[in-house]
C-alpha cells in the first residue's frame, strides 16, 4: 500500500471528501483530504502527493487560484471538479494548468478512471513518462530537456510545465515545420482517452504560447495556419 498513488482530495464538502476518500482507498489508492486551500498547502508540505483532486468552489482561495499558484511552482497533476454546465469555468481551469476536469455531480468510477488516465501519463507523481531517447532540444532561446522535463531560457531559469504543456511541446519540437491539425496534436500529445481536450487544444496552445513566446499576441514560434492547424516554426537542434 505504501507504493500506491497518494491522492489529495480538496473539497469543502465533508460528505464528498469522506465518500470519495473511502471509494479511492477501497480501490487501492492512498488518500489525504483537505477542506480548503490553507489545509491543502499544509498537506502538500507534510506528505508526497501524486495527484490532487481540486474542487473549483472553495472558501477563501478558490480552485482556480490554487491551481494557478500550484502550477507556478510545480507540475503536480490536478483533476478539477467543476459545477455541471459551467463550460467557462472548465476552460479557465485548463488555462490555469489543470490536467483534466470532472463535472459535479460525478460518478466516483468516472473520476477514478480520469485519475488513472492522468497518472498513466505521469511517472512518480508530477514527473512525466521518460522519453526513450532522452533528447535535449534547443530552439529559439530555449533549452528543453525531454527526459528531465525541464524547459529553461537563456538565463537558465526553469519554466514549470503542466503534463499537458509538456506533452504538447514535445509533440511540436519533434515535428518542426510541419502543419499539424487539432486531431493530430491530440493523438500525438494526449491520445484519444483525454476527451476533454478535444474541445480545448486551442486553450493548450494558448497556455504554451504564454510561456515561450516573446509576444503572445504576435506568436512567432507556434503559428496558426488558418483552417489547418498549427506549425512550430523555429529551427530545432537535438543534443
Amino acid at each position: 500500500m505504501d507504493n500506491a498513488p497518494h491522492i489529495l482530495v480538496v473539497d469543502d464538502n465533508r460528505d464528498i471528501r469522506d465518500l470519495l476518500g473511502k471509494f479511492l482507498v477501497k480501490h487501492g489508492f492512498r488518500v489525504t483530504t483537505a477542506a480548503d486551500g490553507r489545509e491543502m498547502w499544509r498537506k502538500l508540505e507534510a506528505a508526497r502527493i501524486d495527484l490532487i483532486v481540486l474542487d473549483l468552489m472553495l472558501p477563501g482561495e478558490d480552485g482556480l487560484t490554487l491551481c494557478r499558484n500550484l502550477r507556478a511552482k510545480s507540475s503536480l497533476p490536478v483533476v478539477m471538479l467543476t459545477a455541471m454546465g459551467e463550460e467557462t469555468d472548465r476552460i479557465v481551469g485548463l488555462e490555469m494548468g489543470a490536467d483534466d476536469y470532472v463535472p459535479k455531480p460525478f460518478n466516483p468510477r468516472e473520476l477514478m478512471a480520469r485519475i488513472k488516465a492522468v497518472l498513466r501519463r505521469t511517472q512518480g507523481g508530477g514527473q512525466p513518462e521518460q522519453p526513450s531517447d532522452g533528447t535535449v532540444y534547443r530552439f529559439a532561446d530555449w533549452r528543453f530537456d525531454a527526459s528531465r522535463r525541464e524547459l529553461a531560457g537563456e538565463d537558465g531559469v526553469a519554466v514549470p510545465l503542466s503534463t499537458g504543456e509538456f506533452e504538447l511541446l514535445l509533440a511540436l519540437v519533434q515535428r518542426p515545420g510541419r502543419v499539424l491539425n487539432r486531431d493530430q496534436l491530440l493523438d500525438l500529445a494526449r491520445g484519444r482517452s483525454a476527451t476533454p481536450f478535444d474541445r480545448s487544444i486551442d486553450t493548450q496552445i494558448s497556455r504554451l504560447r504564454r510561456k515561450i513566446e516573446p509576444d503572445q499576441k504576435n506568436p512567432q514560434l507556434i503559428k496558426t495556419v488558418w483552417g489547418e492547424g498549427y506549425v512550430f516554426t523555429p529551427q530545432v537542434v537535438r543534443e
